[in-house]
Parts: C-alpha cells; sequence; structure tokens
C-alpha cells in the first residue's frame, strides 16, 4: 500500500476543489476501491512466497515513480533531516514491510472475507496508540463504534476456530498486519507535514522492500525462479491495487474530503468478497457474514463521527 490513509485518519475533512476533472471524482474513488480490492485476488492467484510477491510490488512501484522525479518535488526541502526525522522514516518504512509480510501471507491460510475484514481494525490500534502515544482522545460514541468493530472480528475468528487451525492462524496474520500498518500510519503521521507524499511513499517503499529483501535471503527464497504468470502479478499488483488505489486516492484527496475517501475504503472488503466468491469460489460463511458487517458498521460509523471526536 501506498500512504493514501494518513490524511484520512490525522485530519479533519478539508475544502476540495469543485471542478477540473473530466469525469465525476467519485466515479475515481470507485476505480481505486475496485482496484484496491482486486490485490487479494491477485495474491491468491500467486504462487510464490507473500514476501517475494511483497517485495516485488514494492520494487516494481518505485520503478513506476521514479519517472516523476519525486525528489523534486515542491516542498521537499522543507524536510528536516534530524536524526529523529531519519528514525521514523525508517520506522515507517520498516512497519510497512511487516504489514506486507504479514496481511499478503494471511491469504495463504485464510479466506479473503476473513483476511480482508480483519484488516479494517486499522483504526482500533491507531485508536489506541494515539491516546497513549499523542494523547489524542475519542469521543464515547467513536469508542463504541470501535467495540461493535470488534465484536464483529471475535465472530470471524470464532467462526474461523470450528473451520480450521489454519484459517485461525491467517486470522491472527491479518490481524497483525493491520497493527503493523496502523503502526506504519502513526509513524508517519507528523512526517507527512513535512515530505510530500510521494516523496515519502518513495523513501518508505524502499526501506520496506529492503526488509522484505532480508527477508527472503534469510529465508533462502529464490529471487528469480518463478512464472511468467508471477511475474506478470508482480506487475499487476504494483500497478493496480498500489498506483490505481492507493495513490489515486491520495490524489483525489484534492477533489474531495478525507472522510469520504476513508468512507470509501470500507466498501474494499464488500468488492474484495465478491470478486473472491466470483473469481475463487470462496462463499462466506454465516459468521463471516455477520462479523463482516458488524466490523465494517463500526468502522464506518467511527469514520463519519471522527471529525467531531474529542482531540487535547
Amino acid at each position: 500500500m501506498a500512504p493514501s490513509l494518513e490524511e484520512s485518519l490525522s485530519q479533519p475533512a478539508v475544502t476540495t476543489k469543485r471542478g477540473g476533472l473530466p469525469v465525476s471524482p467519485y466515479a475515481l474513488l470507485f476505480v481505486g476501491v475496485f482496484s484496491v480490492a482486486l490485490s487479494s485476488i491477485f495474491i491468491k492467484w500467486s504462487s510464490a512466497p507473500a514476501s517475494i510477491m511483497g517485495m516485488y510490488r514494492l520494487l516494481f512501484t518505485i520503478v513506476l515513480l521514479l519517472p516523476f522525479r519525486p525528489w523534486k518535488q515542491t516542498g521537499a526541502g522543507r524536510f528536516s533531516w534530524s536524526f529523529k526525522g531519519s528514525l521514523l522514516l525508517v520506522v515507517s518504512g520498516l512497519f510497512l514491510g511487516l504489514h506486507f509480510l504479514f496481511w499478503m501471507e494471511s491469504l495463504k491460510h485464510t479466506s479473503v472475507a476473513s483476511s480482508m475484514i480483519l484488516l479494517t481494525l486499522q483504526p482500533v490500534f491507531i485508536m489506541i496508540g494515539s491516546f497513549f502515544l499523542f494523547k489524542e482522545r475519542t469521543s464515547a460514541q467513536g469508542v463504541a463504534s470501535l467495540i461493535v468493530a470488534l465484536v464483529g472480528s471475535v465472530l470471524i475468528g470464532w467462526g474461523d476456530i470450528g473451520f480450521s487451525g489454519q484459517a485461525l492462524y491467517g486470522d491472527m496474520l491479518s490481524i497483525a498486519g493491520a497493527l503493523s500498518y496502523s503502526l506504519y500510519l502513526m509513524a508517519g503521521q507528523k512526517l507527512m507535514k513535512q515530505i510530500p507524499s510521494m516523496l515519502y511513499s518513495l523513501f518508505v517503499f524502499i526501506i520496506a522492500a529492503l526488509l522484505l529483501f532480508v527477508f527472503n535471503v534469510f529465508n533462502h527464497y529464490t529471487l528469480t525462479d518463478y512464472t511468467l504468470t508471477d511475474w506478470g502479478i508482480f506487475v499487476l499488483l504494483a500497478l493496480i491495487p498500489t498506483v490505481m488505489g492507493q495513490m489515486l486516492f491520495n490524489w483525489l484527496l484534492a477533489y474531495v474530503s478525507a472522510t469520504t475517501v476513508s468512507m470509501a475504503v470500507i466498501g474494499e472488503p464488500v468488492l474484495a468478497i465478491i470478486l473472491a466468491y466470483l473469481l475463487l469460489n470462496e462463499q462466506p460463511t454465516w459468521l463471516q457474514a455477520a462479523g463482516g458487517l458488524l466490523t465494517m458498521l463500526g468502522v464506518g460509523i467511527y469514520f463519519r463521527i471522527k471529525p467531531k471526536s474529542v482531540q487535547k
């Protein structure tokens, strides 16, 4: 993922542009959500290790970014290369790499429905972390909505316990992926105000890719011996869910509010589950369906009321 939710989770809704697009920004928003939803399908189609897919997804995205020369972006010079800032940048990239490692591996063990829904627990971890690290308080309604999301996640896990131990292991990996991505967001929250988003993306992608490279070498995974189908999937993961998905969300923040983008992203698991049913023949269980509805309802309500949350 590119850092698309930093603004969504850390900033209130802003005044956006009204024109300048040949098509509706909401149509492009749907394209972005659909593109991101395809990531789980691509991962399921590949036989390569999750860490290999994550590494090449990042590397090919970096290649796609280079022609735009992100280091030449206006405002890049405002960033102070202090030890603390540099450390936060490295930590942010490491957590992004861990997110890819855990979440993509989860799809090797559990269903798209469970993995994608549990990934939406990021706001729960961000709320808890922001309270302890940044002294940010959330309204009682916000806490209640996230409790609803947690109850939904428990239902999903409970259903997967009855299904298989492997599915439950995949659920735990997806939760670890959500936690890692939340820590990535919190580590980069202040940096995003100082570094242009594309330049920030380039830095964290490089760091995350290096982490996955070390992991792959340590585990003696081959770096080149993959089928043409796998190589095609590596490229598609970079082009569609990353560039046409997450980075499109960044660009659309100039035309629609951050809250709108955040709410649209909640639709990602729904589309992913539909695609998994059509393309992978994965049919959600009743507990997955009930837990998924509760989880997305809770997270959706949280995003609706978040601008009203109290921060001190």
